[in-house]
């Protein structure tokens, strides 16, 4: 089983300058010579860390790592003015002109699925392959699934958790509900409910391990975080119903490569079977002992086994 390639340190960081209210972080590792691929990261609103970068063999490529809008080293951390998908997709293409690529591999997992397939139905013929991973689709059923109906039949337990706080009249919506509290409550019920959005978040997606390494709360990281993913969730995700598969004819006819856990339990393997079958020429890869997370050893593997595989066939 292939682990991930040893840890490596940037050898360039940049900020991209998007408005006068956003400066998004991004940065540069591995070969400068080497195949271009921009890391998509999962969330909205969560980040990249310094493992991203080891998913790719340093020899091979030039890794192109960055925080979204409003994330981890993007600032103002946690703002939501002009933070939308759109607003995404455009940082994204003026990075790659600022470093001057022609066309580079996209590789997104969950959020970055969804982003990465925005962005080769809009900007088709600068995207040499995908790799994508636990794909969201951003419809409807696939929001409901995670924060309606759907992994409350799995996990009730959680679930009694994650509605306690939330009135009947209001449970019907639950998005909505959160959003409210998050976005417009006082500081004790945002916190309050962000923090319960973060721990049924937690439990549906590591459902897998049997140890989860807790970490020391950071209260306003995590506030920060569900403010973007419930602005994101609120606003469908800024997208069409079901746009990215009545959409389908705009991707670029490239090798494209979706892997995805069995036991995906946050974004359920349904989303990337349909993209699969529109996509003919596409491979999935289903990971029968794996969940939703890129660091579970097997999805590790499937990771690096296919982005070796498109070092030596876009090369």
């Amino acid at each position: 089983m292939k682990p991930l390639y040893p840890e490596i340190e940037n050898y360039q960081s940049h900020t991209l300058s998007s408005n006068a209210d956003h400066q998004v972080y991004f940065e540069e590792s591995g070969n400068p010579e080497g195949l271009p691929v921009i890391f998509l990261h999962g969330g909205p609103g969560s980040g990249c860390n310094e493992n991203h970068r080891r998913y790719f063999n340093p020899e091979k490529y030039r890794i192109i790592i960055f925080d979204q809008r409003g994330c981890n080293r993007s600032g103002p951390q946690g703002t939501v003015k002009d933070n939308t998908t759109q607003y995404l997709l455009m940082d994204i293409e003026a990075i790659r002109k600022q470093l001057k690529i022609n066309r580079w591999l996209i590789f997104g997992g969950s959020w970055g699925a969804t982003l990465g397939l925005l962005y080769a139905q809009a900007f088709p013929k600068c995207v040499s392959g995908m790799v994508l991973r636990g794909t969201f689709l951003a419809r409807e059923q696939d929001l409901k699934w995670f924060a309606q109906e759907g992994a409350n039949r799995i996990f009730p337990e959680y679930w009694a958790k994650f509605v306690e706080g939330i009135p009947e009249a209001e449970r019907s919506d639950l998005v909505d509900a959160y959003y409210r509290r998050v976005h417009e409550g006082d500081k004790e019920t945002c916190e309050r409910f962000a923090r319960a959005w973060s721990e049924w978040a937690s439990k549906v997606v590591t459902w897998t391990l049997r140890e989860v390494e807790e970490e020391p709360e950071d209260i306003q990281k995590l506030v920060n975080q569900v403010r973007i993913e419930s602005h994101y969730a609120k606003h469908h995700y800024f997208i069409k119903e079901n746009q990215i598969l009545n959409n389908i004819d705009k991707l670029p006819d490239v090798p494209i490569i979706i892997i995805h856990g069995r036991y995906d339990l946050t974004c359920p393997l349904i989303s990337s079977w349909s993209l699969h079958e529109v996509l003919p020429r596409s491979e999935l890869i289903i990971v029968p002992d794996a969940g939703h997370l890129a660091g579970e050893p097997p999805m590790i593997d499937a990771l690096i086994t296919a982005t070796d595989r498109m070092a030596e066939l876009l090369s």
